[in-house]
């Protein structure tokens, strides 16, 4: 079983297509809070004698903000007394924050590192995800790379399809060639909707034809496994239709 936790309530991001950024960042989450999630899990998963043993912190909230937290939790999430999780079965996901990338190398934990990418193209980028502004999505992959190097763990790229938006094939191929020779992966992930955002998933074909441009230029991709459209389950969704009926 795998949990996806946050690491704050809201996020100031503010990427383009997420609901976690509609109302901003409330507050960082505390190591308590964040490792308890997985806790909450283990709760209603003990009756069929099974337990959470995967971690991926890629709810709302930026983790790379709540740095010392995050690793506080995910540490004692490892220990035997904790969780029992290996270091190896957790990801933390940023939308690059390079000093945050730098700090996780420092630490020489074996925890995989996921990167929002959703674009190649500097003018795109800047528009869905202004955090490129500050952090240059050429410097993000550069930092991600040095981390693949110095711990030997693929990195994976996220990357949202949002029809007529980044999906063509031109973007593929860029994706493609700025990857290339990198220790890399790709996760394609057909946009939930979010009617706040106007943003909808490309059909099939044009999914289908970004995977294999991809894969012909020797990328290793996936589409990710869908969950939690009927429940509006993405980032943020949840929070962002209760909020609509205070």
């Amino acid at each position: 079983y795998s949990v996806c936790v946050s690491s704050q309530a809201g996020c100031d991001m503010h990427c383009a297509f997420c609901a976690s950024g509609l109302n901003g960042a409330v507050r960082n989450l505390t190591a308590a809070e964040i490792l308890t999630q997985v806790y909450v899990f283990n709760a209603a998963l003990f009756p069929e004698g099974q337990r959470v043993s995967r971690v991926v912190v890629m709810g709302s909230g930026e983790p790379m903000l709540n740095f010392d937290a995050v690793f506080e939790a995910l540490q004692f999430l490892h220990q035997p007394e904790g969780a029992n999780i290996s270091y190896r079965n957790m990801t933390v996901s940023t939308c690059g924050i390079i000093p945050g990338i730098e700090k996780m190398k420092a630490l020489g934990l074996p925890i995989s590192l996921a990167v929002s990418l959703h674009a190649v193209r500097t003018e795109l980028r800047n528009e869905l995800m202004p955090v490129n502004k500050g952090y240059p999505f050429a410097d993000v992959i550069a930092a991600a790379e040095a981390y693949a190097r110095a711990g030997g763990r693929q990195v994976t790229y996220e990357y949202i399809l949002l029809a007529g938006k980044n999906d063509s094939d031109t973007d593929a191929e860029l994706l493609a060639e700025y990857l290339r020779f990198k220790q890399a992966s790709v996760n394609l992930i057909p946009v939930n909707p979010v009617p706040e955002k106007g943003f909808f998933r490309p059909d099939r074909k044009r999914i289908e034809k970004f995977l294999s441009i991809l894969q012909k230029r020797r990328i290793h991709a996936t589409v990710r496994k869908e969950m939690g459209k009927d429940i509006n389950a993405a980032c943020g969704q949840l929070r962002a239709s209760y909020k609509a009926k205070l």
